[in-house]
């Protein structure tokens, strides 16, 4: 790592320098048309919004699916033909009773039959003004009489009802209308029908089951696709059967009431599709409108310059955009902080390599001009000392630089805090002298230590915590180390009967670069990043770390005391 004139380290400075770079150049790039589409969302009106279509096309379609079901009315449209089959069956009932009892004459051969001129004379006084057609076939099959034939001094004149008018140029409804009738699923397939020059009762299947004493009823369509509703009847007297009576009439009532269905449920699917697109678009509205916010105001904060732009706050709406602008506000004040120990870093690295750097120069400087040979030994060892704590601080600015990828990368697995503080003070008594700390282990039996971590990690900062003790203690002082569950948690105490902490200084020792040496230790024995680094590895595993001072019964500090909590398994 270099350093600048300025005292900034100059493999950081090309990175911050760059993305500020980036940051200045892009509204000139913006102006000039150059910009990056990967980079830069593109800006769409509310119709062009996939989202804004998406709800409009799946909202429409839900309407539409069941209305296009609705305008098939079969059900309905079969219970009407229903209904006019059943009033034409009991108004031919009444008209065979009348015919019995009054157009029926004996024959020489004892038999009796229908009178023609009597039974068409009935026809006329009965079905006046009614839209029914009759026909009565004799026996035989013959037709003897048909309502919508009449006798005159002419001879038979034949009776056909007009066409409906036609209708003139259809409205934009009455065309949208008919467009909808197109898509109606499910058309009737009714038999065509047709008359002969001759009719016989062989030409009609409803009189032929008449003849045989049953009154069926038959739904049939000319040409023009209209209904033609009919039924037939025997004519009986003394339940013998003389004759049919056939009565048809067109379903132009039944084509009515459907289409009137139809068209109630058209006028209530258009004022549904008009709310439905309303709706389609307030919904939309309040979904991409404000996450096309949040777009813009990240772009800004990405290229902007400082930081007056800041993302829209959202979170009272209480749903899923409002947690995504809670949450890109959240990572937008953790770059920004990040931003801030990046720089806050670089600063107290440079100052830090500043200082042995300036006296390694000096000192370099005055050994070329020193003769006195112990002047010169001196100076080298100076020159030594500042090598050393160099490359100390460089190795832990390097650890501290690499720790958070580390941690994010590495996999957790189960670590036993209590075998591993033991190895520790194992290691320590080996190779204490006479005059070194003695420690006090207490832990208790058959009691599971076990966190979720990296053994390498961990490890490392219960070696700094114990050193720090050693460092700390007196001669012959006790190291008091600790560890036990309490409920979820694992917490580790380690104790030294050192001079204890500044006070207003049990936060700032964990801050970087921050050392309070012992009476009579070494300049630059320690690089001030132990219990940062410490601090930072146990946050990453969930936990807790903090600084206290042990007291006597009259208040005095009698030592310092490290507690570290860490969520068990």
């Amino acid at each position: 790592m270099t350093v600048g004139s300025e005292g900034k380290p100059g493999a950081l400075g090309p990175l911050l320098g760059g993305a500020r770079r980036e940051a200045a150049q892009r509204p000139r790039r913006l102006a000039e048309g150059r910009t990056d589409e990967a980079a830069v969302p593109r800006r769409r009106r509310r119709w062009r919004s996939p989202l804004t279509r998406r709800i409009l096309t799946i909202n429409v379609l839900v309407l539409l699916i069941p209305v296009l079901g609705l305008l098939h009315l079969d059900q309905y449209r079969q219970s009407l033909i229903a209904a006019e089959l059943d009033a034409l069956r009991i108004q031919g009932r009444a008209f065979s009773l009348s015919l019995g009892s009054t157009a029926v004459v004996a024959t020489q051969v004892g038999d009796e039959e229908l009178l023609p001129e009597v039974t068409r004379n009935l026809m006329r006084v009965l079905l006046v003004d009614t839209g029914v057609r009759a026909r009565i076939f004799a026996r035989s099959g013959e037709l003897l009489a048909d309502s919508f034939v009449l006798g005159g001094p002419g001879g038979q004149v034949q009776v056909q009802a007009l066409p409906p008018a036609e209708k003139g140029g259809l409205s934009l409804l009455g065309q949208l209308y008919e467009m909808a009738l197109k898509w109606v699923p499910g058309k009737d397939d009714f038999p065509l029908y047709q008359e002969a020059r001759v009719q016989k009762a062989a030409h009609y299947a409803e009189v032929a089951g008449a003849l045989a004493g049953d009154s069926p009823g038959m739904v049939r369509a000319d040409r023009q696709g209209r209904l033609v509703l009919s039924i037939a009847v025997p004519v009986q007297r003394y339940r013998q059967v003389l004759g049919a009576l056939m009565l048809s009439k067109d379903g132009a009532d039944v084509d009515a009431a459907v289409d009137d269905r139809r068209r109630d449920i058209l006028i209530v699917c258009g004022v549904a599709f008009a709310v439905t697109v309303l709706l389609s678009f307030y919904l939309a509205g309040t979904i991409a409108r404000p996450i096309r916010r949040l777009a813009q105001a990240a772009d800004l904060v990405r290229y902007g310059k400082g930081r007056q732009f800041e993302i829209p706050d959202f979170r009272r709406r209480g749903d899923e955009i409002g947690d995504l602008s809670s949450a890109l506000r959240s990572m937008t004040e953790a770059l920004w902080n990040r931003m801030d120990a990046i720089e806050a870093f670089a600063a107290d690295v440079a100052h830090e390599i500043k200082n042995p750097l300036t006296s390694l120069r000096s000192a370099v400087e005055t050994v070329a001009r020193v003769e006195d040979p112990e002047q010169q030994r001196r100076l080298v060892s100076i020159i030594l000392d500042d090598v050393h704590r160099l490359d100390r601080l460089i190795s832990d600015i390097s650890d501290a630089s690499r720790l958070d990828a580390e941690l994010s990368r590495a996999e957790t697995e189960p670590v036993d805090v209590g075998e591993m503080l033991r190895a520790i003070v194992s290691l320590h008594e080996a190779v204490e002298s006479q005059e070194a700390p003695r420690f006090a282990l207490e832990l208790l039996e058959h009691q599971d230590l076990q966190v979720p971590g990296l053994e390498g990690r961990l490890g490392q900062v219960f070696r700094n915590l114990i050193a720090n003790a050693v460092t700390f203690s007196p001669p012959r002082g006790r190291i008091r180390l600790s560890a036990q569950r309490q409920g979820g948690d694992i917490k580790v105490s380690i104790c030294d009967d050192g001079p204890g902490i500044p006070d207003g200084k049990l936060e700032a020792v964990f801050e970087r670069f921050y050392s309070e040496r012992p009476a009579g230790e070494k300049f630059g024995t320690h690089s001030g990043l132990g219990l940062s680094i410490s601090k930072q590895i146990i946050e990453a595993h969930g936990g807790t770390i903090r600084a206290e001072n042990r007291r006597d019964p009259d208040g005095g500090v009698i030592g310092a005391c490290f507690v570290v909590t860490l969520p068990g398994e």
